[in-house]
């Protein structure tokens, strides 16, 4: 039994340790800016479409059963507001995990995890350059920042989609649509949801470059390098999302 904790802890152990060095090289000059532009827009690149794909139903199945319910209750005027409320709280930050963890998470994972495989990362090591400082910083950073951003576009698209599909196919109000948005969501849901976004970026960029860095074998663990990425990011950010509602519903009904 001991045999068969051993080795995940060992992992858990040399995550956290990874993410320490990661933090403190954050604050150590110099700073890779050409490979934090680089990463960045590559991050972006491939979460951008999915994004939006993804994004579109949530919208419309979140508006939908909403309006059926407020609706049944003779509340229909409040759609604005509990589109507003789905979209910045929910919607925003759950399509960012899967996203980042499902197209940026992977992407990272898979770069890293050829150069390994290449021993690029030993090189580097023998060269006296610091793989957590010339690589992991910029992806940790890059995709936190793209999440904070991909947050906010399927926070946009959810409350437009659902003005949308709630004014245009089922007839609520338009201007009682517009007038609820606040009415729920203010500036503190706001900061909430890209709190929950930077996190989950920040966690997916971390487990990436963690499995990434530490691939053993040949082009087949690369294959299961990134397969791990995806699940470890989803069960961490989904833990997360809970935590960071539940406190955040705390502090604000406080």
């Amino acid at each position: 039994m001991n045999d068969l904790l051993a080795v995940p802890m060992r992992a858990v152990g040399g995550f956290f340790s990874m993410t320490g060095e990661t933090f403190r090289a954050m604050a150590r000059p110099p700073f890779q800016h050409r490979e934090f532009v680089d990463q960045a827009w590559f991050v972006a690149r491939v979460s951008m479409l999915p994004t939006v794909l993804v994004a579109v139903p949530f919208t419309v199945l979140v508006s939908f059963t909403l309006n059926i319910l407020l609706r049944e209750i003779g509340a229909a005027d409040l759609s604005g507001a509990g589109a507003a409320l789905g979209a910045v709280t929910q919607i925003g930050p759950m399509v960012t995990v899967l996203i980042v963890a499902g197209a940026g998470a992977t992407a990272i994972c898979a770069d890293l995890s050829a150069r390994t495989i290449r021993e690029e990362i030993d090189a580097m090591k023998v060269l006296g350059i610091d793989p957590i400082q010339r690589l992991v910083v910029p992806r940790v950073l890059a995709s936190t920042v793209v999440a904070l951003l991909l947050n906010g576009l399927v926070c946009t698209i959810g409350i437009a989609g659902g003005f949308v599909f709630s004014v245009f196919l089922q007839g609520v109000n338009p201007g009682a649509f517009v007038n609820g948005i606040t009415l729920l969501t203010g500036f503190g849901e706001l900061m909430l949801s890209q709190l929950k976004a930077g996190l989950f970026g920040m966690i997916a960029g971390l487990v990436a470059c963690y499995l990434g860095l530490n691939v053993k074998g040949g082009a087949k663990s690369v294959g299961d390098a990134v397969n791990q990425t995806v699940v470890f990011a989803f069960m961490a950010l989904f833990v997360v999302n809970v935590l960071v509602t539940a406190i955040g519903i705390k502090l604000t009904a406080g």
